[in-house]
């Protein structure tokens, strides 16, 4: 298994271009994962005020 070192070392060495590819993905992970979150909290009624 790759060591959250390794990964940090690999993500410094990036270009630049492949650099802002790999935020733009981590921020899409991130939202999709919020939307998923803020779903079953709807459907669950933990939303219901």
């Amino acid at each position: 298994m790759v060591q959250i070192a390794e990964v940090k070392k690999i993500i410094e060495e990036l270009p630049k271009q492949e650099y802002v590819n790999l935020r733009q993905w981590f921020a899409e992970k991130d939202w999709e994962i919020w939307d998923k979150q803020i779903k079953e909290d709807s459907n669950s009624g933990k939303l219901n005020f």
